[in-house]
């Protein structure tokens, strides 16, 4: 299926490394240009990828974006992490302001900055924007200031699509559960902390993790699985699809 995205002008945060990685290059190879946007340069010598390397969460940084990449068709906001601080923390009274503070910052904020300043020529140009949520902004998983800036920015989203559907702008969400991304297979990620609270190796924790979180398919999603999802929703193909929350976990939520 040709997904007629050749030619047009992409943006991806968050884009050094797993769901953002995987995007930038799906849409590539899709035949757009893609602007790599990351604080760590883009990994791959890839045709049409242009790595920016940028701290989002700097003071003028969402500014300096738009002006670097001029105009967009496409906008996915991938940025987001939750932070060792967060992921240390025995629970909501183990979480202190700087941290729900630096935890909004990198996943709210810097989101909102840039779709800001990128809105104008996405709106001459009926674009699209696509924000990668988590499961974590439906359910009460640990930990909470990274589930409560996640369903900040579903909301966000669905704002975006009321607003602006009649100037032609589509907005979406995507929201994945447990992904191979690094946030779940390396030491010092999410499932790393996990583990070594358990007294276990990575890989051995990893094993346990589709039945405990009863994912139906049995295994954690792979990011070029996300990838694909929002590289067809980027495109004309899904020209009337806005204002909806897709949810890419394997089946990890139950609730209809």
């Amino acid at each position: 299926m040709d997904l007629e995205l050749a030619g047009r002008r992409a943006v991806v945060t968050g884009a050094s490394k797993g769901i953002g990685r995987a995007t930038a290059l799906a849409l590539a190879h899709e035949g757009a240009q893609v602007y790599a946007v990351a604080r760590s340069p883009f990994p791959d010598d890839v045709p049409g990828v242009t790595s920016v390397e940028l701290d989002l969460t700097a003071p003028n940084a969402a500014a300096r974006l738009a002006e670097r990449v001029g105009p967009v068709d496409v906008l996915v906001n991938n940025i987001g992490a939750a932070l060792p601080a967060s992921m240390d923390a025995a629970g909501f009274l183990d979480i202190d302001d700087a941290t729900w503070r630096a935890t909004f910052e990198l996943n709210l904020f810097a989101t909102v900055g840039v779709t800001r300043a990128l809105l104008p020529s996405l709106l001459d140009r009926e674009g699209v924007v696509i924000t990668v949520s988590s499961i974590g902004a439906r359910a009460a998983y640990q930990p909470v200031d990274y589930g409560a800036a996640k369903a900040a920015l579903t909301n966000l989203s669905k704002a975006l699509a009321e607003e602006f559907g009649d100037r032609g702008l589509r907005a979406l969400t995507v929201s994945p559960g447990p992904t191979r991304t690094g946030n779940w297979s390396d030491p010092d990620g999410y499932a790393g902390r996990l583990a070594a609270q358990q007294g276990v190796t990575v890989e051995d924790f990893l094993v346990t993790v589709p039945e405990a979180m009863s994912i139906a398919l049995g295994r954690l999603s792979e990011p070029e699985e996300t990838a694909a999802l929002i590289t067809f929703l980027a495109s004309h193909r899904a020209g009337n699809i806005t204002g909806v929350d897709y949810i890419a976990d394997g089946g990890t939520l139950k609730a209809v």
